[in-house]
């Protein structure tokens, strides 16, 4: 993409991230419906991931889980629009946030707080809303894109509402973050090829980042597991929990086979709205064929 053409970008998300829900939601459908020639990889992969996540579904249900994940994904671009742009005033009216108090008590103790869940399509906008309940922003790790003009607009527009970014694999800064006591939202289901282990997630072997309790422990900060979804009208709900018990003392491959049992629950839930157009199964266990 141009450098003149990204210039362009925040007038039209702007406009975009103050749209009514309901306007979005129509948007987003038949957005999908023109683009569908477009996505054609990323519709691939999203099909090749159902099949292995749901081969009890007939052919007919997997297409039409498939239609409704396109939808969610398409929407998924509007909703990072509506997290970057949109005023206070419109997030706090999205939806709802139980177990805000449990983040609260953790800061209060003085501990940063990594929030975990996993890759949905509402994540950021999800990070801005609880980043407006509780006062203060939620920092986000992000991969930073190969466009050199994109990745300029990209991270502007998140410094705007969430502070400075945190790189995928910058360790220090977001040990940094934690230690100063900030709240990060973070997830780590997706393909990892370093410090992985091979454990279940809807019964398929997936390459799962082991470092997370080790982190925390040397930034002496807590993780508290974060879901949400979004009801068929557009409004969020969003559910803070505790952490999972015996988790963090876990050893590392038992403690990502835990992460990957209680984020397949609530995948299962509303299925279409996690990221399935990533190749989550792209690094395999020895002597395995590749799956794409």
């Amino acid at each position: 993409m141009r450098c003149w053409t990204v210039a362009r970008l925040p007038w039209l998300a702007q406009g975009v991230a103050r749209l009514q829900q309901r306007v979005l939601l129509a948007l987003a459908s038949v957005m999908t419906v023109l683009l569908w020639p477009l996505l054609a990889r990323r519709r691939r992969i999203a099909a090749i991931n159902l099949k292995l996540c749901f081969p009890d579904q007939s052919r007919r249900e997997q297409r039409r889980l498939l239609r409704a994940t396109l939808r969610a994904t398409t929407m998924g671009v509007f909703e990072l629009l509506r997290a970057w742009y949109a005023p206070a005033g419109k997030i706090a009216t999205l939806g709802d946030i139980e177990g805000l108090e449990r983040l609260r008590e953790a800061l209060a103790r003085g501990q940063g707080v990594l929030l975990f869940t996993g890759h949905f399509t509402g994540s950021e906008l999800v990070g801005r809303m609880i980043g407006e309940a509780l006062g203060r922003p939620v920092r986000v790790v992000v991969r930073p894109n190969n466009n050199e003009c994109l990745e300029r607009w990209l991270d502007a527009a998140r410094e705007r509402v969430f502070g400075p970014t945190i790189g995928k694999k910058d360790t220090r800064a977001l040990l940094r973050a934690l230690r100063s006591g900030e709240v990060v939202a973070y997830s780590a289901d997706q393909n990892f090829t370093y410090q992985n282990a091979f454990v279940p997630f809807f019964g398929v072997p997936a390459a799962t980042l082991v470092s997370t309790p080790e982190l925390l422990r040397r930034a002496n900060a807590c993780m508290l597991p974060f879901w949400f979804h979004r009801d068929d009208d557009g409004r969020y709900h969003v559910r803070i929990e505790a952490a999972w018990p015996g988790w963090s003392d876990a050893d590392p491959a038992t403690a990502a086979a835990i992460y990957m049992r209680e984020l397949e629950a609530v995948v299962r839930e509303h299925p279409e709205q996690y990221l399935w157009v990533h190749r989550r199964f792209k690094t395999r266990p020895p002597g395995e064929p590749d799956l794409y």
